[in-house]
């Protein structure tokens, strides 16, 4: 909050010019502070230290809890000042001495002022980027938020983040192995459609989690991205309103609306938001080996809703129950043409593509919380249940092919996981805290397919496509303990470990028209440890230093084992690989902030090493091996390594022009197993022709992005935001350099700036675009398109208004207090 952080700031400002520093500064002021009449925290209070001549010494805001905890106090008398915006200021005397050293003034209620003044969310008109022990914090402000209409949009102006167009896939430090999460909690939802969900005004700030603690689940080798959303908890009734139209070929449409009642001991929230709109993509593959070219053109039809409803219930001070559900309805349509042709032969051949999928998911929460005599101890317990069902139903149709012939695909799919988690915290004394946890997750899916196809059997005949059930669970009990301690102010460490045993039992049943069956079932069960150690030193205001270490896994995904064919192309098809292990990864990192007058600037290194690395995997269709055709699947890599360094850094030159900047760079060195056919004549090769290949490559990558935001008057402001991606050589493809430029424009008018219109043109030389080039396992060279190049127009109204109350609520997995009422 813009109005509070600078309060904070103006405070320290003054007590580094007005503190007596002839005395020592010794003593400590504890305390919190309660609405009068409701009984309930007030967070974000302003606590001032004042001199007996009301000179600011120093001073702080309360938690979430509305505690509060100021240190650097002088001997002698002092005034310790509550204000907060719409109350009575309360003023307490207190006396530091050589005995009395550390003051508690215990509870301090505030009553609303008779002027009081309707209070509204405040967002920074800047983003910023904060280094903290575990994590990187980029607080989206105005200039990021209208920078896209949604959190898929914004992804890329984040640092170290990618985002694919195409499918939506997140990146991290150039590695897709990473745990997207909104306010700490797990979804459903597939994530590329999730993130089209969220406007990018519910953005509070984005968290990128790159060396997670024992106390975080171990997934994602390149770490975890929490998205938190704003509360809004605020008393009566109050919300937003946002509505947005993004166009290039088709146009999309985005609207949501975040409602919030809070009164006495309830608060009832809910929101509804969707993503309406029609989608273009196109590409080729040109395949030298047989002088063949694959032309794609892609169109979808897509509807999504979210909904979210939920209560807080406040027992009393030390209780809170709450309660929550999401529902989303998905519904896409569908259609794909395939153009085949070989100039040599005058040939060609074309596939249609058409498919109709629905799918529902629900999310069930449900959060006990209980606060102990000390306010920092606390217990939380957790139940929440995700189900997720869908079904498909594809059509191919063939010109020009004697095979094969016209058919249809359906496939259902039935997916539930629940979660039960317990967690507690203990302070030992004012410089330790020990965490201790356990978990249950429990992961089911059933697949069912079915198809009017024919394919080829192990022998080369062809045979009508089986149908196959595949049933696949996951059960996950783990535990964790975490030890954190401060020493002298300056050095601080945490140090834990988790336990977890995992059992992974899979079965895939091919029925066989012939009434003959096929059982190809799957086990896997193993225990690890994950260890993880910080170390942090505050060399002074200005300069502070963090080293890390932790070992994470990922298992394969539901989409990376499933043996059911995915999608296919005349020449290609995508099948998962019930066999796929986990990958482990043995990561190290430091971090370095240094605090400038204008500005700040991170920089880390880090390194990893990575067991049995997951990744995609191209090889040579031996049912038909003269067509040239491929199965694109995934299989476990040699160990590889990687290690590289970051440097980020938020900087006001002017009043009127501030960036954010970063820069990544990268070096990876991957082993893995390629195929190729050594044969002139592709048209009479055989199994015999296939060889393979042991590959090692190593790969430096880089990436630079700088955001631009430039202040023209007090409500108009232009942005401007360019990118690049740099070349990446796989073990089997070689990705090529990415660059776009977007810009931008944003005014806010009406009374206390409630209304924001922005209009963005993204992509603005339309030179966004995916590239590459392949040897195996047949030479070749492709691109894919999307609407990069589109125009954004999009309209923020916010309502209602009323003072902020916390609500004690635990969020999985950041280990932070979050109020209900956000958008997820």
């Amino acid at each position: 909050m813009k109005k509070l952080f600078s309060i904070v700031m103006l405070l320290v400002a003054f007590s580094i010019n007005a503190q007596d520093k002839t005395l020592p500064k010794i003593g400590t002021v504890t305390g919190k502070v309660l609405d009068v009449n409701l009984q309930q925290p007030l967070p974000y209070v302003n606590v001032v230290i004042k001199d007996v001549n009301q000179n600011i010494i120093t001073g702080g805001i309360t938690s979430e809890d509305g505690s509060f905890n100021v240190n650097q106090i002088p001997l002698g008398k002092s005034i310790v000042s509550i204000e907060f915006l719409g109350y009575k200021t309360e003023s307490k005397t207190i006396e530091i001495t050589n005995s009395n050293k550390n003051i508690n003034l215990g509870t301090i209620n505030l009553s609303e002022s008779a002027e009081s003044l309707e209070e509204v969310t405040v967002v920074a008109e800047t983003s910023t980027i904060q280094q903290k022990i575990d994590r990187k914090v980029i607080t989206i402000g105005k200039d990021l938020q209208t920078a896209g209409a949604n959190a898929s949009d914004i992804m890329n102006n984040i640092p170290s983040v990618n985002v694919d167009q195409q499918t939506g896939n997140i990146s991290l430090r150039g590695n897709e192995n990473v745990r997207v999460m909104v306010d700490g909690k797990l979804s459903n939802v597939p994530i590329a459609q999730l993130l089209k969900q969220i406007p990018s005004t519910a953005i509070k700030s984005i968290e990128l989690i790159t060396n997670p603690s024992a106390k975080y689940n171990p997934e994602g080798m390149s770490g975890i991205i929490n998205i938190k959303l704003h509360k809004n908890t605020k008393l009566g009734f109050n919300g937003n309103l946002n509505i947005g139209l993004t166009n290039e070929v088709y146009a999309k449409f985005n609207s949501s609306i975040d409602l919030n009642y809070r009164n006495g001991k309830f608060n009832f929230y809910g929101s509804y938001g969707n993503n309406i709109g029609k989608y273009d993509n196109f590409g080729y593959i040109d395949q030298s080996n047989d002088n063949s070219r694959q032309d794609f053109q892609f169109f979808n039809n897509n509807k999504s809703h979210l909904f979210k409803v939920g209560v807080d219930y406040y027992l009393n001070d030390n209780n809170t129950l709450s309660f929550f559900t999401n529902q989303n309805i998905f519904e896409g349509n569908g259609v794909g043409t395939t153009n085949l042709s070989f100039p040599d032969q005058n040939l060609y051949q074309r596939q249609i593509f058409g498919s109709d999928s629905e799918n529902n998911s629900g999310q069930y929460n449900f959060v006990y919380k209980h606060l102990f005599k000390d306010e920092n101890e606390t217990l939380d317990i957790e139940v929440d249940y995700n189900d997720f069902t869908n079904t498909e139903v594809a059509d191919f149709n063939y010109i020009n092919f004697s095979f094969p012939p016209d058919y249809n695909d359906f496939v259902d799919t039935e997916r539930d996981q629940t979660t039960i988690n317990v967690d507690y915290v203990k302070p030992i004394n004012e410089d330790s805290k020990l965490e201790i946890g356990a978990e249950a997750r429990l992961f089911n899916t059933d697949l069912g397919y079915k198809s009017t196809g024919q394919t080829f059997s192990s022998t080369g005949t062809i045979i009508p496509t089986p149908s196959t059930a595949f049933d696949y669970k996951r059960d996950i009990f783990s535990a964790y303990i975490t030890f954190g301690k401060t020493i002298n102010e300056k050095w601080s460490y945490q140090v834990g470990a988790r336990a977890e045993q995992v059992k992974v039992e899979a079965e895939a049943l091919n029925m066989f028209t012939d009434g003959t069956t096929q059982v190809l079932p799957f086990t896997n069960e193993y225990f690890q440890i994950y260890p993880s150690a910080f170390l942090t030193y505050a060399a002074s205001d200005k300069n502070s230093y963090q080293f890390s270490l932790s070992r994470r896994v990922d298992r394969p995904g539901l989409q990376q084992v499933n043996p059911i064919r995915e999608w296919s192309t005349p020449r290609v098809s995508s099948f998962g690989n019930t066999e796929l292990q986990p990958q482990f990864t043995n990561s190290a990192e430091a971090n370095y902030t240094r605090q400038l007058k204008k500005g700040s600037i991170t920089t880390g290194v880090f390194y990893r090493i990575i067991e049995d690395n997951i990744n995609r995997f191209v090889a040579i269709d031996r049912t038909n091996i003269s067509a040239g055709n491929s199965i694109l699947s995934y299989d476990n890599f040699d160990n590889t390594s990687a290690y590289g360094i970051e440097l980020s850094s938020n900087y006001r030159p002017t009043k009127w022009w501030n960036f954010n900047a970063s820069f990544d760079l990268y070096s990876q060195s991957q082993t893995g197993i390629t195929e190729f056919i050594d044969a002139n004549d592709l048209s009479t090769a055989t199994v015999d022709d296939i060889e393979t290949r042991k590959t090692e490559v190593e790969n430096l990558v880089w990436n630079f992005r700088m955001f631009n935001n430039f202040k023209a008057t007090k409500n108009l402001s232009l942005s401007l935001f360019a990118m690049y991606r740099g070349e990446e050589q796989g073990v089997q493809f070689l990705r090529k350099p990415m660059y776009f430029v977007n810009t931008g424009i944003r005014y806010s008018f009406m009374e206390n700036n409630r209304a924001t219109l922005s209009i963005n043109y993204n992509d603005i030389f339309n030179t966004m675009r995916f590239e590459f080039d392949t040897d195996t396992p047949y030479p070749s060279t492709g691109q894919f398109n999307w609407e990069s190049n589109t125009w954004n127009v999009a309209l923020s109204y916010r309502f209602g208004g009323g003072k902020y109350r916390a609500l004690q609520r635990k969020q999985r997995d950041d280990n932070e207090s979050s109020g209900g009422g956000g958008f997820m």
